[in-house]
C-alpha cells in the first residue's frame, strides 16, 4: 500500500466499483476501502440460510436502472433475463378468487385479464395511455442521467413537443402523481398497482405535496427507456463480482475489514486514517469519493446531519427459501406463473391510503401492503443442483408503509409482529400457509429472514433504513447552484459522493459512480 493515492473510495459497493474502474482505466491510482469482509455492499449475494446452498441477494434483487452504456464501457459480462410475468394481483370478485395478471410477453393475456376484472377493455387502454407518459418521460431523461445536471426550466422545454409530451411533464414532474392516476384510471386495484412504484421504500401517499412519490415512481419506470425490471442471472452477487473484477483489472487496490477512523478534509491535503488488523494506517489523497450516505459522512467530519422529512426509510424485507410453491386460491393461474413476476397483496389504491394514515399514526397498518419476487423462477442458478432437483425456490417480500419510526423503540418485538402480519397478507390468497412451504433448518427453524428499516440502517448505514440512502431526486437541477454540476459535489474541495446519496442516486444503477468519476476526470483534465 502506498502512502498517497490520486483517489480513495470509501465503500466497495457497486457504485464505488464503477467509479474505481473508470478512474483506474484513466491512469489514476485508486484505493478502495471496505468495512465488511466482502465486496459489493447491498448488491452482494449471501448464503442466508447456512444449511442450504442457496445464494440470496439479501437487500437488492432486480435490475432496471443500470445503464447499458456503463455495462459496455466496463466490459461487464452480465445477463439480465426478462420475467415472463410482469405482475400478478389476486382479488376476490363475486365471492370467487381471481387475479389480475399482466404479462411481459403476451399483450392479449394482459388485456383479457383487465377485462375479466373490470368488464371492458377501457381500463386497459387507459393504462396504456398512462404508461405512455412514463415512456415519453424516459425518452427525454434517460440519456441525461450520465451528463451534468440541466436547469429545470431548460429540461421542461424538452417536453414542448406536443400535448402528450407536455402532459407527461405535468403529470410526473409538476403535480402530485395521484392526479394523473385518478385522471386516467378508474379501477381501485389498477390504480393501486400503478401507485406502488411511487411508494416502495418511502412513506408517502398519492397527493403528497413533496412529490417524493413522483420521484420514486420515475426511478421505477425510466430504466434504459423501458423501465422493465430484469433478473440478473447468477443473482445480484454476479453484478458485484463482475464489477470487482473490472475494478481490479483497472489497477484499483481493494482492502476489506477496514475500520475507518478519521477523515481530514479541511486542510490543503486530504488524508484518511483507518485500521486494518488493528494496525493504524494513514494515506494522503487528492480526491476522496464517498460511497455511503450523507448521514455517515456528517458523523466522520463532525457536522450536524439535517435530513429532510422525506428521507426516512419505509420498507420491510423478508427473505425466504421454499421447499415448494404454495397453491393459489385463484386456481386458474399456476403458482409458477403468478409468482414469476411481482406478486402484489393488499395494495389497492384506497387500502394504501388507509395503511399510510395508520403508519403515520405510529402503528402497523391493519392490512399491510406488500409485493413478492421469486428470483429462481427466472434464474435458478443461485440454487445448488440438488436444491433445483427437489423444487426449492427463493422468495423475497417488500413490505410498504413500515417507516423506521415504528421499529426504533423495540425493533425485535415489532419486527416479529410485522413478519406475522405480512405472512398473513400473503396467506389470504393461498390454499396453504406459506410457512408450511418453507425449508427447515437442522435446528428446526424455518428458513425465513426478516429485515426492518432499523436493521437496514445498522447493517448498511442507510439513513433510517432508506434503501435509496435518502429521498430520490428528480433528474434535473432544482436550484441554480446545481446547474452544470454532476450532482456528486459536497462542501469539501475534491470530496465527492459516488453512491446513492448523490443526486440521481439510488437503486442498483452505477449512475452516481459513473458521475463521480466524470467529475474527477473533469478536474484532472482541466488542471495544470
Amino acid at each position: 500500500m502506498k502512502s498517497r493515492y490520486d483517489v480513495v473510495i470509501l465503500g466497495a459497493g457497486h457504485n464505488g466499483l464503477v467509479a474505481a474502474t473508470y478512474l483506474g482505466r484513466a491512469g489514476l491510482s485508486v484505493l478502495l476501502l471496505e468495512k465488511n469482509n466482502y465486496i459489493g455492499g447491498a448488491t452482494t449475494s449471501q448464503k442466508v440460510f447456512p444449511d442450504y446452498d442457496a445464494r440470496l441477494s439479501r437487500y437488492s434483487y432486480l435490475v432496471s436502472l443500470f445503464p447499458e452504456k456503463i455495462i459496455r464501457d466496463l466490459g461487464l459480462n452480465l445477463e439480465l433475463r426478462r420475467r415472463a410475468t410482469a405482475s400478478f394481483t389476486p382479488y376476490v370478485k363475486d365471492g370467487r378468487d381471481d387475479g389480475l395478471l399482466l404479462s411481459n410477453v403476451d399483450e392479449e393475456k394482459s388485456r383479457q385479464s383487465i377485462v375479466d376484472l373490470t368488464g371492458s377493455d377501457t381500463e386497459y387502454e387507459q393504462m396504456k395511455k398512462f404508461y405512455n407518459l412514463s415512456h415519453v418521460f424516459a425518452e427525454h431523461v434517460w440519456d441525461t442521467m450520465l451528463e451534468p445536471l440541466t436547469a429545470k426550466e431548460d429540461f421542461r422545454r424538452r417536453f414542448d413537443l406536443g400535448d402528450v409530451s407536455r402532459e407527461a411533464w405535468r403529470s410526473l414532474a409538476e403535480e402530485p402523481l395521484g392526479f394523473a392516476i385518478e385522471r386516467y384510471l378508474q379501477n381501485d386495484l389498477v390504480r393501486g398497482l400503478v401507485l406502488t412504484d411511487g411508494k416502495v421504500g418511502v412513506l408517502t401517499h398519492p397527493h403528497d405535496s413533496s412529490l417524493v412519490q413522483n420521484r420514486c415512481f420515475l426511478y421505477h419506470v425510466i430504466g434504459n427507456k423501458t423501465g422493465e425490471w430484469k433478473v440478473p442471472v447468477g443473482g445480484m452477487g454476479t453484478v458485484a463480482r463482475e464489477l470487482e473484477q473490472a475494478a481490479r483489472n483497472s489497477g484499483a487496490e481493494v482492502l476489506t475489514n477496514v475500520d475507518l477512523r478519521t477523515l481530514n478534509l479541511s486542510g490543503k491535503t486530504r488524508s484518511v486514517e483507518f485500521e486494518i488488523d488493528e494496525q493504524p494506517q494513514t494515506v494522503e489523497v487528492r480526491f476522496l469519493l464517498v460511497n455511503f450516505g450523507r448521514n455517515v459522512l456528517a458523523k466522520f467530519v463532525g457536522r450536524l446531519y439535517q435530513p429532510d422529512p422525506t428521507d426516512e426509510g419505509s420498507v420491510f424485507k423478508i427473505n425466504m427459501l421454499l421447499r415448494r410453491f404454495p397453491r393459489l386460491k385463484a386456481n386458474k393461474y399456476p403458482s409458477v406463473e403468478a409468482f414469476c413476476g411481482t406478486f402484489h397483496s393488499d395494495e389497492g389504491y384506497e387500502q394504501m391510503n388507509v395503511s399510510y394514515d395508520q403508519a403515520c399514526e405510529g402503528r402497523l397498518p391493519n392490512k399491510t401492503p406488500c409485493e413478492v419476487y421469486c428470483h429462481t423462477l427466472t434464474d435458478d442458478s443461485i440454487l445448488a443442483p440438488e436444491l433445483r432437483e427437489k423444487g426449492f425456490q427463493t422468495m423475497t417480500l417488500f413490505g410498504l408503509d413500515t417507516p423506521w419510526s415504528l421499529f426504533a423503540r423495540d425493533n425485535k418485538t415489532m419486527r416479529k409482529l410485522a413478519e406475522t402480519k405480512f405472512l398473513e397478507s400473503m396467506n389470504q390468497w393461498l390454499e396453504e400457509p406459506l410457512e408450511d412451504c418453507l425449508a427447515v433448518a437442522r435446528d428446526g427453524r424455518l428458513c425465513i429472514e426478516s429485515i426492518s428499516p432499523v436493521d437496514i440502517e445498522d447493517a448498511l448505514g442507510m439513513y433510517h433504513g432508506n434503501i435509496f440512502q435518502n429521498a430520490p431526486t428528480f433528474p434535473f437541477a432544482e436550484t441554480k447552484t446545481q446547474v452544470g454540476k454532476w450532482g456528486v459535489e459536497t462542501e469539501f474541495e475534491n470530496v465527492f459522493l459516488c453512491g446513492s446519496s448523490a443526486l440521481r442516486g439510488g437503486a442498483v444503477s452505477g449512475i452516481p459512480g459513473h458521475n463521480a468519476a466524470k467529475k474527477v476526470l473533469e478536474i484532472v483534465t482541466s488542471g495544470p
